[in-house]
């Protein structure tokens, strides 16, 4: 923001911090951080069942969404009571009880001994709350006649035992032996003794979908029988890094696999020896799936039907085959639009795996998503995101994704108001391979002679549209300082929102003064952004305005000014009164700055306002010694103690004990200033 909005000095009467409204189980379907709807296990038994969130009441597509066995579908614990668990044995408690349950595992459950796997009962739901439900070192197992189990938003991982192809450890993340009617969703599952996955023993009605499969030598074995019963689905899975049954399917009645990215990466120690594999008597359907460096990617025994359609394959080698055989309608049995392989990578690479809440994962199936693509070598639909961005029709009811190819894109872009629901996202490996870059500042004079820039309008990206999102890309603003000297503002913002609900998942901003503004439309409007593994570099004032906005599990990284001195400040909030300002969660700040130079923040009145209430709270985060031992610091003749400024429970060397010029939040006042306090009736 520009240093001409600074007034004088106005005093409010001092007060405590405010505390916001008690998270509680309600019909609202947020999620909470750390503490999940508010309820430890034990309090869930006093709690009533209440009106459910939409994703504990989520069904089943695929196979799983099939009335048969006298089960209509997969619906999992819906009707019964929600509970939460952070124990093996409270895990355990619920998951094995005969009455339906929706279980949210907030936490790392480490399963004792290595290797266990909870005997799943029927009428199941098992679900993450958000990226925080860990299973470590073992696994679930559903045995004959289990069925209506939910299986999702978790990671499963690390019950390897140091042998590549083991015999002798049967450790899977998810078995099943007879069950029927299983969802398996937007789970990472990795690194295990065996398989990742094993359907067996006629295991039918299953759907496996959205989830990310690797770092072991099995993926994914379907069958072990010689009845041919299994009718299973598996879509939009990204199963990379390991060596075989990727999957293999024996004996499947009906085997529909679409939409899945299979990727061998080069450069590692884990060679594929095949992709996908029809054995015995199936009948796989295998179409609009991305095979990338796979070795032998589709195979069949001779008995086996195997058709191909619409597939696309990028260096790969060896067999690919199919026939045997007229491939069966899924339509008969159910309902879904596949998306065009071409878009597989970028889709599955950013909607695979746990969600920052279970219920954007139940919105992430992309059958009416439209995808456009860009790239500079004229390769895609489009050569500039901004020439993306002009082809979304205005009022589009819809999501479009932007696919972005790699490259360093210099241009503005702009997404107006008039176009919600827009994601722009980078479709390489690494949030590095995609750069959007321009090197406007403020003081700088437009082009057509109009005026100045102005801090907003410096911005290489503009957000201004609800519902919109930036994915697994970087953008920078590059105005150099040093040689614009002349200029009165530096101010040159990277990466500037003005909407609602706005998603920053998997970023690199990077700049210098001023790098992210997060306003809102106007004074009166709400402006909730989420932002999330993400990188965010600056100096002074580098995140900063009205928006309500978390920062969580990100990394905020100091840089020295264009002089190379050392000073910033990094939070500058112009929160309305009544309204949430910044919170950091879970995050770092670090970077090759002088020791106790830096600020976490300073109240910023725009022009004065003495309406204002700017809010920042940094909790549960890593503070490095950049620090100042007094974090917050007055601006604009206001004084910081008159608004909200606040910390809990930092470490590092940064970090520091509670003072009248450190203050700290209590418990109870940390309990009402979670994520989900912040973000409201919206699930990110």
């Amino acid at each position: 923001m520009s240093s001409t909005h600074r007034t004088a000095r106005h005093r409010r009467p001092q007060r405590a911090l405010a505390i916001g409204v008690p998270l509680v189980l309600a019909a609202s379907g947020v999620l909470a951080y750390g503490s999940v709807f508010g309820l430890g296990v034990g309090d869930e038994e006093k709690a009533a069942a209440a009106e459910a969130p939409a994703w504990a009441t989520a069904a089943a597509d695929g196979f799983a969404s099939v009335n048969a066995l006298g089960q209509n579908g997969t619906y999992g614990g819906r009707g019964g009571r929600t509970v939460t668990v952070r124990t093996l044995a409270d895990l355990e408690k619920y998951a094995t009880a005969p009455e339906p349950y929706v279980i949210v595992v907030s936490g790392t459950i480490n399963m004792a001994p290595v290797g266990k796997e909870v005997k799943v009962a029927s009428n199941k739901t098992i679900i993450g709350s958000g990226n925080l439900g860990h299973i470590v070192g073992g696994g679930f197992f559903l045995g004959q006649g289990v069925h209506n189990v939910i299986i999702r938003n978790l990671t499963i991982r690390d019950s390897y035992q140091g042998v590549w192809n083991d015999k002798e450890h049967d450790f899977d993340a998810i078995q099943m032996d007879g069950a029927h009617h299983v969802w398996i969703d937007h789970n990472d599952l990795r690194h295990t003794a065996d398989g990742l996955i094993d359907v067996r023993k006629d295991s039918t009605y299953v759907t496996v979908s959205w989830n990310r499969l690797s770092n072991a030598n099995k993926a994914f074995g379907i069958g072990w029988t010689q009845n041919v019963v299994t009718d299973i689905t598996i879509h939009h899975n990204w199963i990379r890094e390991t060596e075989q049954r990727n999957p293999s399917t024996d004996n499947a009645a009906h085997a529909h696999l679409y939409n899945n990215f299979l990727e061998d990466a080069p450069g590692t120690s884990i060679k594929s020896s095949y992709g996908n594999y029809a054995r015995g008597k199936t009948r796989m359907l295998l179409e609009n799936s991305y095979f990338q460096g796979m070795n032998n990617p589709v195979i069949r025994d001779a008995t086996a039907a195997l058709v191909q359609r619409g597939n696309i394959f990028s260096g790969t080698s060896g067999r690919n085959e199919s026939g045997g055989g007229a491939a069966f309608d899924p339509k008969k049995y159910y309902g879904y639009a596949p998306d065009a392989a071409g878009n597989v990578p970028a889709l599955v690479k950013s909607g695979a795996g746990p969600r920052s809440s279970p219920g954007q994962a139940a919105a992430t199936n992309t059958a009416a998503t439209r995808t456009l693509t860009v790239a500079k070598d004229g390769t895609g639909q489009y050569k500039t995101v901004q020439a993306a961005v002009d082809a979304v029709p205005v009022g589009n009811p819809s999501r479009v994704v932007i696919s972005v190819k790699p490259g360093t894109y210099r241009e503005m872009v702009d997404v107006p108001a008039s176009k919600p629901h827009i994601t722009i996202q980078g479709s390489g490996a690494s949030r590095k391979n995609t750069v959007i870059v321009y090197g406007n500042a403020a003081g700088m004079q437009k082009p057509d002679g109009s005026g100045l820039y102005g801090t907003p309008g410096s911005a290489t990206v503009a957000i201004r549209s609800d519902d919109s999102q930036l994915r697994n890309l970087t953008v920078s603003n590059d105005f150099d300082e040093a040689a614009h000297q002349s200029l009165k503002d530096h101010q040159a913002v990277a990466l500037l929102t003005t909407a609602d609900k706005i998603v920053l998942d998997g970023l690199i901003v990077t700049g210098d003064q001023d790098t992210l503004e997060l306003e809102t439309a106007a004074k009166d409007k709400p402006g909730r952004v989420h932002v999330t593994n993400s990188y965010i570099v600056g100096n002074v004032d580098f995140v900063f305005g009205r928006a309500t906005v978390v920062i969580d599990q990100s990394v905020i990284t100091l840089k020295k000014r264009w002089n190379g001195t050392s000073a910033g400040y990094i939070t500058a909030p112009s929160t309305q009164a009544g309204r949430k300002g910044i919170l950091i969660n879970r995050s770092t700040v670090n970077g090759d700055v002088t020791a106790s130079s830096f600020y976490l923040g300073r109240n910023w009145h725009p022009g004065g306002d003495k309406t204002a209430d700017p809010q920042t709270t940094v909790r549960n985060s890593t503070l490095s010694a950049a620090i100042k031992r007094t974090p917050w610091s007055d601006m604009g003749g206001f004084s910081w103690k008159d608004d909200r400024f606040a910390e809990y429970l930092n470490t590092g060397p940064g970090a520091g004990p509670r003072s009248t010029d450190r203050p700290h939040l209590t418990d109870p006042q940390a309990a009402s200033q979670e994520v989900s306090d912040w973000m409201g009736d919206w699930t990110p």
